[in-house]
């Protein structure tokens, strides 16, 4: 089973390239290695955003924190990662924004915060930043003989597929876990 982590990295990874132009981006790689100039050490980045022209690259970082919001200890983190990589500023990703000492490192060292929902997938999303909300969502219609139309969507606990009635988020079975 795949980490919850590891699918939120790879979706907000998707998401901004998909939106790169948003950013003033040709594109968004993917995880990779990149050198620190002054301190001679290497740091393991989730994502890289690659500008138009000759500028230099942004630091992405994704934090799939759901009980609390980015602190200013670890925007004060990649604010060094990206003084020492000579990049030009970085863009932190994490479901609940940040803490106000993070939002104060963010506002000086050119760190833009994405909040995206930790269930997101490339299809169904809810992505902020700046004053832009981007949205995904998507539907199956399922047909028979007498067409009726049934919603589905993946429970957000389990990931089981159910038919909707309002907008539920969980399952039945997860419902009644929680009740």
């Amino acid at each position: 089973m795949e980490k919850k982590w590891k699918t939120y990295e790879e979706v907000a990874r998707f998401l901004l390239d998909q939106f790169a132009k948003e950013f003033g981006f040709n594109n968004v790689e993917g995880k990779q290695i990149v050198n620190g100039f002054r301190s001679g050490t290497k740091y393991e980045i989730d994502a890289k955003g690659v500008p138009e022209g000759n500028q230099k690259f942004i630091i992405i970082e994704c934090r799939r924190y759901i009980s609390s919001k980015q602190n200013q200890e670890k925007l004060g983190s990649l604010a060094y990662r990206i003084i020492d990589s000579g990049a030009s500023g970085g863009i932190i990703v994490s479901p609940l924004g940040l803490q106000e000492g993070a939002q104060k490192i963010a506002a000086v060292e050119n760190i833009v915060n994405v909040t995206l929902d930790a269930s997101s997938t490339p299809q169904d999303f809810c992505m902020k930043f700046l004053d832009k909300i981007f949205l995904g969502c998507s539907e199956t219609i399922v047909c028979d003989d007498s067409l009726e139309i049934k919603r589905q969507r993946k429970c957000h606990s389990c990931g089981k597929v159910f038919v909707i009635k309002k907008d539920e988020k969980y399952c039945p079975d997860c419902n009644d876990k929680k009740s």
